[in-house]
This record gives C-alpha cells, structure tokens and sequence, in this order.
C-alpha cells in the first residue's frame, strides 16, 4: 500500500510537471499551470548552492518534488534556501506581545496576520493559576536575522518586540532549509524544489535580481544548482544586451546579428551540461545571462525581429562562435580551439566592402592663434566658432586686445551663460588703450560673480605661494593678490603669468584662451555623438541613443583629434561611427570635431582593445606560468612557433631552467594572462644581460573566432543587414526560421 502511496505521488508529480492540455498545443510546457513557451531552456545560475532568498513579484508557489510531492506554500513573497552543514540545534522566533485573554489573544493575533507572511501564532502558557496567551511570529536561523526584521516590523507601529530562543532537532548536517516566510521547512536529501510565479505576469528574482520563468532548486553530484527554466527567446533578452552593449553599439542590425548568434548557440549547445540539471551556464563558459535587469529596448526589439531565426550550415545549427573584437581579423577554430577544422569558422578579414567614405570640407581659412610658440587654435576654436569672437584671417591675434573688443565679447556672452552672471564694469577699462591682466582679472571676477569664491576659495598661504616669483607681489593689494592667484590655480589664466608682469597688455590670443576656459570652466556647451552618415549638407548622428539630422553650416570650423592631440582641418573623412562632437549656433553646427580612432579601416577600429600593449616584468609572469607548469622552473624566455592566418600566435614555446614545453590555442591567453593571443613579444633587459621585462603588444580581446561583434557594429553602421552580418563571419551559411523543429526535437 505504502508503495502504491509512493507511485501515486510521482505520477501526479510527473503529471503536473510535464503534461500539457491539448488546447495550448504542442508548442507550451506547463510547470504546475505556469506556461513556458516551447523552446525551454534551463540556465544554472547558482551551482554548489550554500544560501540564496528568492522572492516573487506578486507571490509564487513553492513546491517539493521527490520520494514525496507536497506543496510548501501558497503565496510565499520570500525564502531563503540554506544548506546547513552542520546540525541545526535552534531557532529564533519574536514574541510579538502576551495577555492574559484569550479573546484578546485571538483578535491580536487575527489582526496581525493580515499584516504578515507567514503564519501568526498563539500559545498558551500555564503559569501557577494563570493562563498566559503568547503572540509568536516567524522562525529564524540566527538570532541577527530576528532582529533585522525586529526594526522592519517596529515600522509598522508594532513596539516591545523580544526573541526567544528554542531549541530544535534536525537530524542530519547537509540537510537543505527553507526559510518561507520566516517559517522554517526541512527536505529529505533527494527532493527538488520548484518556485512558480503566482501569475504569468508576475516575476522571480533571486538575491534582488529579477528573472523570467521559473527557478528550480536541483541536485546532483557537486551539491545543490538552481536552476533558472524559461522560454529561449525570453533568455536571450537577458543575454544579448550583455554580450554587445545597446548603449555603446546601438545599431539594430549589428544587434539582430548577435541575437541570431546566440539564439543558435544556445540551441547548439543546449545538453552541454546535463550532468549538472541543466543547459546552459549564465556566464562566459555559455553565455553571459543577467535576466531582466540588463534587458533594453533595442536588444528587446532585435531579439523579437528575429524571433526564431538560427544560423545553419548544410541544413545543420553552426557552432555560432562570437568573440569581442578580432583585432582586424578573425582566426581558423582549430587553431584556436581543439579539434577539427569547422568550413564556417575560418580566418576572416574584419573589413566590409561595401564600405562608404564621406568627405567634410570648409572654406575657413584660419589664422595664426600663438601664445609662446604654440598654436592655441584648436583650443579657442569655440569661441571663434561661437562668433563670441570674430574669426577673420586679417586679424593678428598675437596684438594686444583693446577694451572695445573685450567688452564686446562679454555682451555676446551673455546669450550664452546665465549662471552667476554680474555686470560688465566697463569703467575698470576707462581710459585705456590696452587691457592688462590686472584689470582683467577685475573685470572677469566682477562678470562672472566669481567675487565669494576669489575671497574665501583659496588660502592665504596659496596666495604666497603662487605668486611668490611675480614681479608685482609687492605692488598687489590683498584683495587683487587673492583674485590673480584664485584665477592662476583655477586654470582661468595661464600659469606661466605668475613669473610675468601683470602690469602688460593682454594679448588676443591670450584673451582667447581666458575667455574660453571662463565660459566653459562650469558649462560644457560641446554636445556628443556618434557619426553615422552624411545626406547633403545635414549629418545623421546618434547622441544618447537617439538618431538626429544636423545642419552642417556652410563654413564650418573643423578639428580633427588624433592620439597626438587637437589639429584644425580643412577636410575631414569619415567612414561611420566615429565619436564626434559638436557646437550649435542657430540651428546649425559651426564647429565639428571628429575624435579618429587609430587609423584604420577595420571595422572593429572604435574598439577600446584593437590596439593594447603589456608590460609585466619576468617575475610576475612566471608567477603565472607556473600555476599551469610548476615544472618548468625559473623563466628563461617566451618564444612564437606559429602564427595562424590572422597572425595569432597557435603555438607558443615556454623556455624554463628545467624544462621546455609547447602551448597551443586558446591556452596561449590563459597561461600569459593576455586579452587575446593577437600580440607580438619585446623583451627588456637588465644590467646583467639577463630578461628583466617582456613587452607584448597586441590586438583583440577575446578568443578571435567567429563573429567580431565591435566588427558587427562597424558593419551595421555602414549599412549592413543583419543577414550580410552574419553571412561575412560565418562563411557559406544561411540564416533560417527552424524554430518549429528545433522545438519538436525538444518534446
């Protein structure tokens, strides 16, 4: 009978689990009248589970399936699951107040269950001739838990709060607890656990993270997994915006490409590990999954448009490899991972055909800006393209500013900065034919209201100590010492006027570069983007996700920004996606610059990593070498054997005092610590002739095979589809809508 009793339970368990009414069709799996939408895929998010709370949005079902199907809960809003190691011996639970009726008890108590999860208790207590009624709540591990929800209750208005301790007797260490609703529940060894969103709109979220589907708690033989069970494409909306970033690689198509790339490898690789219960991992040894708090709108949007779409080769799912950026070039699989050649994931240049150019030209001229032998131009070019300043070739900047033009110039500002703003006293220039930076530095201070702030921002002994080569500090009144040295080390003035005569005139350019760092010293009025196309004389251009057209003025001031610094341009190439920014003057831009990436046309160009160098001294590099080797003794050298055709290194040889070996692929990253095996080795030498530094000067970031996802966006930006996307990295394949079989291989 009893074994009857055992069959029943799994069979009604079974049944609940798996069976599907035939109205929903083939295509849903309910999980105790939770539907998951065929395709399912099981992702591992915590593995050798010691402690966990899980939480729902609006409730959530808790089960134990096993040698006995019973429900745990109801509408539980939180459990902590906890493995004991050792034997649990107490608890902790609040008393929540004591009388002596027992229909005040009854009413307390009816009162506050409608406040709290988790069952409110009555006891009764004999004490002598009296009855004492106790008010208990909850059943906590340690006495630190009962007192953090002591102060969340004292909230509520409830006062005078104790806990008691009672000893308890769980039988065996390694036992799993569930804390539910501050009710303790104890599970025989062999059980899993599931948790079911009370609602198919309701969520799950485990340690605050919020997730999709359903958990299940899973055992096997490294412990406890809990596993996270949903619908393939609510995954990869977890998955995608983790592997390329809808901030920083906004484009549609580059993410449609990704979305293709990891809904196939994730059905390629869906048993890769049945061993542990379940599919997939939800970090890089799978793919990075985050569940819903690092979905986005785009990534959304192009996981939905490509809805059920994978990537085959000769009618089968391709190995969909995907790497960060390949560094110009993607490499052959087998070189770079064992096993045998794979005709889809070979050596692939990182550059697109179709590739457009367009060309920004001006008819500025532009004139000489020099403050001791450097050109100040590319600095004060706002202000210039601003009209705050006229920007005339006939014009010597290198003379001194007369007060007409600085009063000028500070009237035009006044359109553009309202923040702290005085008044122009043009009267501190009266009388002069020439403006010095003594009365200049009046002026400033009395125009941008900066008098508090000259006063009391900087220290008697500051003042000392920056002007102490002046040869004027014994002429300077307190007052005028403080507002000089104040706009010295505010970087308003240049710092070489604290070794000059502040009694000469200032020059144009010199006025420049002041007014300049006054109005922007607050206030960035450059806005930021992200060169997308040219269509005439507008400019497509993204800032802050959004897509926007520019007018282009007719004489632009263009800059150019290169790793060697600013430089004026009278004609910029732009290929898409490079970082620009720009100054707008009535509706149109006066003033672009164009920040260039390395110069190159690879597609993956805009990458932090195309280009990286490393410089780690032979030490700490053995250090490293030897957590793989500890054979190999003192490391003499690091020296290449074979390149691959993108020039990665496939074979690298170890030299150590006892031994020499050989490392290949993907093991090249890992035992030299480098972002990827693109690199080349320079060495450093000390005064004994031996190796004291190994310089490896690289490019890439990642394992370099398959799709290059930075290459993805560059293409994407170009113009590309998502299909043409795809097409390039992975060579010969096709992109089909194979859901349905892919979901009847799954029943």
């Amino acid at each position: 009978m009893r074994t009857l009793k055992y069959f029943v339970g799994i069979f009604l368990a079974l049944f609940l689990l798996v069976a599907s009414p035939p109205e929903f069709g083939r295509e849903n799996q309910f999980f105790h009248g939770y539907l998951i939408p065929k395709p399912i895929v099981r992702v591992g998010l915590l593995k050798n589970l010691k402690q966990a709370t899980i939480a729902s949005s609006s409730g959530m079902k808790v089960y134990e399936i096993g040698r006995v199907y019973r429900l745990l809960a109801e509408e539980a809003t939180e459990v902590m699951v906890k493995v004991e190691r050792e034997i649990l011996t107490e608890k902790f639970t609040l008393i929540l107040a004591q009388v002596q009726s027992r229909t005040e008890a009854e009413v307390m108590a009816s009162n506050l269950q409608g406040k709290l999860p988790g069952p409110v208790i009555m006891e009764e207590r004999n004490i002598g001739a009296d009855n004492l009624y106790l008010i208990k709540y909850g059943e906590f591990l340690t006495r630190g838990q009962a007192l953090s929800f002591i102060h969340e209750l004292e909230k509520t208005g409830l006062k005078d709060i104790w806990i008691q301790r009672e000893t308890v007797s769980f039988p065996e260490p390694g036992q799993l607890i569930l804390q539910i609703d501050h009710r303790l529940v104890t599970l025989s060894g062999e059980s899993d656990v599931y948790f079911i969103p009370g609602s198919q709109q309701s969520y799950l979220s485990l340690n605050d993270k919020p997730y999709r589907g359903i958990f299940v708690l899973k055992r096997n033989g490294k412990g406890l997994s809990l596993v996270n069970i949903l619908n393939l494409e609510d995954y990869l909306k977890g998955v995608v915006p983790l592997e390329l970033s809808p901030g920083t690689f906004n484009s549609l198509e580059a993410l449609k490409a990704q979305a293709v790339a990891a809904r196939t490898y994730a059905l390629k690789n869906i048993s890769r590990n049945k061993q542990l219960n379940f599919d997939l991992t939800d970090t890089q040894s799978s793919q990075v999954y985050g569940g819903m708090s690092v979905e986005h709108p785009l990534s959304n949007r192009a996981v939905e448009e490509t809805a059920g779409e994978v990537i085959v080769y000769r009618g089968e799912l391709i190995d969909a490899l995907y790497t960060s950026t390949c560094g110009g070039m993607t490499e052959n699989s087998e070189n770079v991972f064992s096993g045998k050649p794979l005709p889809y994931l070979r050596a692939t240049s990182c550059f697109y055909e179709k590739q457009k150019e367009w060309n920004l030209e001006t008819a500025l001229g532009y004139p000489s800006v020099q403050v001791k032998g450097r050109d100040l131009l590319p600095e004060v070019a706002a202000i210039l393209a601003l009209n705050i300043y006229p920007l005339d070739m006939d014009i010597d900047y290198n003379r001194p500013a007369d007060p007409e033009e600085i009063i000028s110039s500070l009237e035009k500002i006044l359109s553009f900065r309202k923040l702290n703003l005085g008044q122009i006293k043009s009267e501190i220039l009266a009388g002069e034919e020439t403006v010095s930076f003594r009365k200049l530095a009046r002026l400033l201070v009395e125009f941008f209201g900066w008098q508090e702030k000259s006063s009391h921002f900087i220290l008697e002994s500051e003042v000392r100590f920056i002007l102490k080569n002046s040869p004027n500090r014994k002429e300077l009144k307190d007052g005028e010492a403080r507002t000089l040295a104040y706009l010295l080390q505010a970087g308003i003035f240049p710092g070489y006027l604290g070794e000059e005569n502040l009694n000469r005139p200032v020059t144009r350019a010199e006025f420049l570069y002041v007014l300049r760092k006054s109005l922007f010293w607050l206030d960035d009025y450059f806005r930021a983007g992200t060169f997308i196309t040219k269509k005439g004389q507008l400019l497509e251009v993204e800032e802050k996700t959004e897509k926007k057209l520019l007018k282009l003025s007719d004489k632009p001031v263009l800059v150019r920004q290169l790793e060697e610094g600013r430089f004026m341009a009278r004609r910029l190439t732009l290929i898409g996606g490079e970082n620009i920014r720009w100054l707008e003057l009535a509706g149109q831009v006066v003033l672009l610059e164009v920040i260039y990436p390395p110069n190159s046309n690879a597609l993956d160009r805009n990458s932090h990593f195309n280009r990286w160098m490393v410089r780690v001294s032979r030490e700490d590099l053995e250090k490293n070498v030897l957590r793989y080797y500890p054979a190999l003794g003192r490391l003499v050298d690091v020296r290449v054997l074979k390149r691959g055709p993108s020039n990665r290194v496939v074979e690298l040889q170890l030299v150590g005092t006892n031994q020499t070996v050989t490392v290949f692929g993907l093991r090249i990253k890992w035992v030299l610590k480098l972002r990827d095996t693109l690199f080349y080795v320079d060495r450093e030498f000390g005064p004994e002739g031996n190796i004291s530094h190994f310089v490896f000067t690289g490019r890439g970031w990642g394992h370099g095979v398959g799709l290059c996802q930075v290459g993805a966006y560059g293409m994407g930006l170009a113009g590309a589809t998502y299909k043409e996307i795809l097409a390039h990295y992975y060579r010969n394949t096709k992109v089909e809508k194979i859901l349905e079989k892919v979901s009847s291989s799954q029943k």
